[in-house]
């Protein structure tokens, strides 16, 4: 190492490959915000920028190693989830008069894509330079049963100043069509990964209805209005406070919202969906997308969850806002959309800007 200059050597830590023969982990930075991904599952890794006093603070739950994210099958920390994310009812659909039968991982249903979906996957690395990085997989006609080869992108980039993390996801039917349907599904804790439950950060979710769901999960097909229930964030709220409220042994919130403007989707704008802070760091988050929903998961299930660095992660370490298309669209005709053509491509926009800043929870 000595005859490595101290540039060169922060260079290469910047742009460090680390783990197995395939699955690496790779950096991106801007100044004090940075960025650790794998290309197993396209995953965020880490997420690091300074809270309010400076301190340098990772806000995503995660592994130490690539090794640790190829072992686990739940819970899909920081991955790309797809080709179809959240739940499919009974592992089937029918499209076009012809009836497809999925992988069913999930009880009787298929849940984020199947055994080996998405986020179970090795993607190549199209380019990767200083602030962004481009993921690529090859899904081919049959995989865990859905038709036709579709050819997904995922880019991450990040800004400064405020510092931001973008996600673009694209995919391209090329021969059939076929539902996409992908989510970046971090675990956040704005108090810092390491920091215990997520239960007295204030959240806001920009959506007046949510998909109701069976017991299995599966949305009924309802669209049903929030206001005055435990479900109701259109004001800054503690998440224990209405967590609270739900019906004992609910465990937690799992639960797709329709944002707000969700029936103008096709005009592929961005909307608010939601916002956080997190007292303890004064670390506020905001999130635009072009999807139509978002999934409020609590991190329910964790328990005894050996992460990085040492930490334990428990039930309600982290909060998960999934941006997405509506659970099991393909069989409600009365949500939107999922089906993608070779005429017609996917192409999902998530903005994630952090900023320290204060607002009080009704």
């Amino acid at each position: 190492m000595s005859n490595i200059s101290a540039p060169l050597f922060l260079c290469f830590l910047t742009f460090a490959l680390v783990s197995g023969q395939d699955n690496k982990f790779y950096v991106i930075k801007k100044g004090d915000f940075s960025v650790k991904l794998t290309n197993y599952g396209a995953r965020v890794a880490s997420l690091i920028l300074p809270d309010k006093n400076g301190k340098l603070t990772d806000i995503v739950l995660g592994y130490d190693t690539v090794m640790e994210y190829e072992q686990d099958d739940e819970p899909n920390f920081g991955a790309i989830v797809g080709r179809v994310a959240n739940r499919i009812g009974g592992a089937q659909f029918t499209l076009n008069g012809i009836r497809y039968k999925l992988n069913a991982n999930d009880g009787n249903n298929t849940l984020h894509g199947g055994k080996k979906g998405f986020s179970r996957v090795t993607w190549k690395v199209k380019k990767h330079e200083e602030s962004y990085i481009t993921f690529t997989y090859y899904s081919r006609d049959g995989d865990q049963g859905f038709p036709g080869d579709v050819i997904a992108y995922v880019t991450y980039t990040i800004k400064e100043n405020p510092y931001k993390l973008i996600v673009k996801m694209n995919a391209k039917a090329l021969n059939k069509p076929t539902p996409v349907n992908l989510a970046q599904h971090n675990y956040w804790n704005l108090g810092g990964h390491d920091s215990g439950d997520i239960l007295s950060e204030k959240l806001q979710i920009f959506a007046s209805h949510i998909t109701p769901v069976d017991s299995n999960l599966i949305p009924t097909g309802q669209i049903l209005p929030i206001n005055n229930t435990a479900f109701d964030f259109l004001q800054p709220r503690q998440v224990g406070t209405q967590l609270a409220k739900l019906p004992k042994g609910s465990g937690g919130f799992d639960i797709n919202y329709a944002v707000d403007g969700y029936d103008d989707v096709g005009a592929r704008k961005k909307k608010t969906v939601a916002e956080v802070y997190d007292e303890r760091t004064g670390i506020g988050m905001e999130i635009k997308a072009t999807a139509p929903g978002v999934q409020l998961y609590t991190a329910n299930h964790l328990q005894n969850m050996k992460g990085k660095g040492g930490a334990v992660y428990q039930s309600h370490a982290a909060l998960c806002l999934e941006t997405q298309g509506f659970p099991d669209a393909v069989n409600h005709p009365n949500f939107p959309s999922t089906i993608v053509t070779p005429q017609r491509p996917y192409n999902h926009t998530l903005h994630i800007t952090f900023k320290v800043h204060k607002f009080k929870a009704v």
